[in-house]
């Protein structure tokens, strides 16, 4: 019952791109309508800042791209421009990581719809000696690190740590 309640935790959480919270080494794109010199693509650094001209340094980590683009909004708001348009767009999602019995562990690039199954496949697929079923998944729920036995289906998100066991027959 408790896994259930952490599976319906994390599709909650994900269930909606809208929803993704920008983390540390995200790359995001930051367009002001009509100025040219505000419109940037920044990757965010490991404290979860970006920096942007007139606003110096941005805490973005945990924010939603909305919530981003009317941070921005609000700081640009009056002092220097009247009525700002902002968006802000993820242009390349932080890794996933992919160890053990695959055939090239690593981390990769986040991509949406991502299921382990896919995940495999982008890791040269498994190794032979790979369990069949013996997969689990690291990954952080509302700032709590949780252990996931997953299977072919099982969404992965970005800064999910994939461990592939070793079969023993």
């Amino acid at each position: 019952m408790r896994f259930l309640v952490v599976l319906l935790l994390i599709y909650t959480s994900f269930a909606n791109a809208s929803d993704y919270q920008l983390g540390s080494g995200d790359s995001i794109a930051i367009t002001v309508y009509n100025e040219p010199d505000l419109t940037t693509k920044v990757r965010i650094n490991k404290s979860g800042k970006i920096t942007f001209p007139f606003l110096n340094e941005l805490h973005v980590h945990g924010l939603t791209t909305k919530q981003l683009a009317l941070k921005i909004k609000k700081g640009l708001l009056g002092d220097y421009l009247i009525n700002p348009q902002v968006s802000v767009s993820i242009v390349e999602y932080r890794p996933f990581f992919i160890h053990g019995q695959v055939k090239m562990p690593g981390g990769y690039p986040f991509q949406d719809d991502l299921t382990l199954d896919k995940a495999i496949a982008i890791a040269g697929g498994l190794a032979a000696r790979a369990s069949k079923t013996q997969w689990k998944i690291t990954r952080v729920v509302n700032g709590k690190t949780v252990l996931l036995n997953a299977d072919v289906a099982t969404l992965i998100l970005p800064d999910d740590i994939i461990e592939i066991e070793q079969s023993f027959f």
